[in-house]
């Protein structure tokens, strides 16, 4: 549904091909049947390097006017917080202006604090170290220019959603000034967060800018978006059922759709990757 008309008979073969193997990867068509995890074959003109992808999927990343233009439709998707988070610093490297980092001030919420003393077995130290999904960093590096996405909800009448992307545009030191893409700017103040993790025995509070940088998102974040550009960065395998169907059918285009695949090691890349589809799914649909 996302593929684009065809300007031509040729174009349209092409579409109809591409469509065929992003719909073969949700129904598990490709590399055999299997209940849960299968080894699949990319094409080869999907693979891409890491900076050739980024320059492919943001050709004008320097220029934060035409960034900001282009980032509608644009993002890189990584399975996991952790791989986000190793493409976002990427990015951030290849920016050689001045930045400057925001540090968050931890510590174990009220509800938690009489209970089986928890503060002084969680320093802050070892909250500052927590990443939870849907929570800012400890540590918050950004720069004139930089896009990020709000993590919450602030003002639905300005357009300030848990989701909405903005660019930084200015740098102060109680409030950051950003603009909303294609939109107006707005100023952004610190929150105080509590992680709604379940994974965590404990609740604790974080003080931080609500704002996360977004040259790369997880990819159920992006669930729902059409974008014409998609870098798909796989340094570890996906995780979930349909997650992989998820991230591809995200691009309208079978040449906006650039994928990089890692091996066990870092610098040794692949030309395969894992698929997960659960066959139970499917019953009585």
């Amino acid at each position: 549904m996302r593929l684009l008309s065809a300007a031509s008979s040729d174009e349209a073969s092409r579409l109809k091909e591409f469509s065929s193997w992003v719909a073969s990867i949700g129904d598990e068509v490709v590399g055999g049947p299997n209940d849960g995890e299968v080894t699949i074959d990319l094409p080869s003109d999907i693979g891409d390097p890491l900076r050739t992808s980024v320059s492919k999927i943001y050709p004008s990343y320097m220029n934060h006017e035409e960034l900001s233009n282009c980032l509608h439709d644009r993002t890189i998707l990584a399975p996991t917080l952790e791989v986000v988070d190793e493409v976002n610093q990427f990015m951030m490297s290849l920016d050689q202006s001045q930045g400057r980092v925001y540090w968050s001030s931890d510590s174990i919420s009220n509800s938690d604090l009489t209970s089986n003393g928890l503060a002084e077995i969680h320093s802050a130290e070892f909250l500052n170290k927590l990443k939870c999904s849907g929570t800012p960093n400890h540590e918050l590096l950004l720069k004139v220019g930089t896009p990020v996405m709000l993590l919450r909800n602030i003002d639905h009448s300005n357009g300030l959603c848990n989701g909405t992307r903005l660019i930084i545009t200015r740098l102060s030191d109680y409030v950051l000034e950003g603009q909303v893409l294609g939109g107006h700017k707005v100023l952004i103040p610190r929150m105080s967060l509590i992680p709604s993790d379940p994974r965590l025995p404990f609740k604790f509070q974080r003080r931080q800018f609500p704002l996360v940088v977004s040259y790369a998102m997880t990819i159920n974040k992006s669930q729902g978006q059409s974008l014409s550009h998609v870098g798909l960065f796989l340094r570890k395998s996906v995780v979930s059922h349909g997650q992989l169907y998820a991230a591809i059918s995200r691009v309208t285009s079978r040449e906006g759709m650039k994928i990089l695949v890692f091996g066990d090691e870092y610098d040794n890349r692949s030309e395969a990757t894992i698929n997960v589809v659960y066959e139970e799914v499917f019953q009585n649909l």
